[in-house]
């Protein structure tokens, strides 16, 4: 089945270019980073209306504390990590850390923000409580990507790009515990882990997505139709998962006993390397700069 457009994309103010992309389902919204214009930005997700934009600095990863609503950013070169209420468009507080920070995840159960490093060696560890750094965990390699808290464990996934491998951060003593090679995969980016099969899917460079277990075990591998993807996300729910880059959104489901498979995919700007699934509609949001502007377009199967 074709993807159709949710709406005409529409504009951003600011040209600037994007990173990060996640979706707030219960509360309607999607959270992108707007990085040139140091922003958050703010959208509707039912309608693809820009509701505003709070400006924390150059960020690239965004999470969302589902208790509150509140958003977490990863705020790149200015070395923090900001808590922002969406609603009343403020940042309310701010986490200074040691490196340039790139993605970010949050685990609501120890109340943890993990932050990697951009282009570093290190993952901080956040309280979200009292928005103070408590712990700059030792990486290996010095590239890390994409991360993914497993919500049962509690354990955090950490792509390691140019080490081709997964580290596996413990989170009660904040250090890794192991590491497992991604040989399919190169130039690691996007990673998700599906904790109902017990899977972490990564993709990268080489058109290729993997699924493995959480022992490092190779799954299954498919190739795609994209020669390289940025970022993925994951509906945990229906498996499916959304990744971007190339040009193109692919759409993949995740298999208990095998490799992803083929959905199908819909044709976007080049500039469109971020994506996010809406968990109630099925949606998929994504964000894109060209030359006449910015723009948040979404996606309905």
């Amino acid at each position: 089945m074709p993807m159709m457009p949710v709406a005409p994309p529409q504009p951003v103010p600011i040209f600037s270019g994007f990173d990060y992309v996640t979706v707030d389902a219960p509360r309607r919204r999607v959270y992108a980073a707007h990085t040139g214009s140091h922003a958050l930005l703010v959208v509707d997700s039912d309608t693809g209306k820009v509701l505003g934009q709070v400006e924390v600095g150059t960020l690239h990863g965004v999470a969302v504390d589902p208790a509150t609503g509140h958003v977490f950013t990863g705020n790149g070169t200015e070395k923090t990590v900001s808590e922002v209420d969406p609603v009343a468009l403020t940042e309310l507080r701010i986490a200074d850390v040691p490196g340039a920070v790139d993605a970010i995840a949050f685990d609501p159960a120890n109340g943890h923000i993990y932050a990697d490093e951009d282009d570093g060696t290190h993952l901080y560890v956040i309280d979200a409580k009292t928005m103070k750094l408590i712990a700059s965990v030792a990486l290996p390699g010095h590239k890390p990507e994409y991360l993914s808290v497993d919500p049962k464990t509690h354990d955090v996934y950490q792509n390691i790009s140019d080490l081709h491998e997964v580290a596996v951060i413990d989170p009660v003593a904040l250090k890794v515990s192991r590491t497992f090679p991604t040989p399919e995969i190169q130039a690691n980016h996007p990673l998700q882990y599906d904790p109902a099969y017990g899977h972490i899917i990564v993709g990268g460079k080489n058109g290729t997505l993997a699924a493995y277990d959480t022992s490092g075990k190779l799954v299954g591998k498919l190739a795609i139709p994209q020669p390289g993807v940025d970022q993925c996300d994951l509906d945990r729910t229906s498996h499916l998962l959304a990744c971007a880059g190339s040009g193109t959104i692919g759409i993949y489901r995740d298999n208990e006993n095998g490799a992803p498979a083929f959905v199908t995919s819909v044709t976007v700007p080049k500039g469109a390397h971020t994506v996010a699934i809406d968990p109630k509609t099925g949606n998929v949001w994504t964000v894109y700069a060209e030359p006449e502007g910015d723009f948040v377009a979404g996606f309905t199967r």
